[in-house]
């Protein structure tokens, strides 16, 4: 019984620990960004949460490993494109202000 409470102890310590990286905050500490502090990915990555869906954040971690992406879905003619890269500035400007 003692090894069931230590088993779910620390199980519930641990879950909010691991279920908390995303895909942006992966990206973010994955990057060869020579100043990349877990404290900011993790920031990112909260700004993430709140103003894109994991699909969004998904597509933009893809920006971390290749930037050229992030400028060919901006000059896309792509309808869905556009509708992504304004929802992606917001989170932009959002992690600026925030994230500091």
């Amino acid at each position: 019984m003692k090894r069931f409470l230590w088993a779910a102890l620390l199980a519930t310590a641990i879950a909010p620990i691991t279920a908390e990286a995303g895909p942006i905050d992966q990206a973010c500490m994955a990057s060869n960004q020579k100043q990349k502090s877990w404290a900011l990915c993790r920031c990112i990555q909260d700004v993430a949460n709140q103003t894109l869906s994991r699909a969004d954040q998904r597509r933009a971690a893809k920006f971390f490993q290749d930037p050229h992406k992030a400028q060919e879905i901006r000059q896309s003619d792509s309808r869905t494109h556009e509708k992504f890269w304004l929802r992606y500035k917001e989170f932009g400007a959002a992690a600026s202000a925030t994230c500091k």
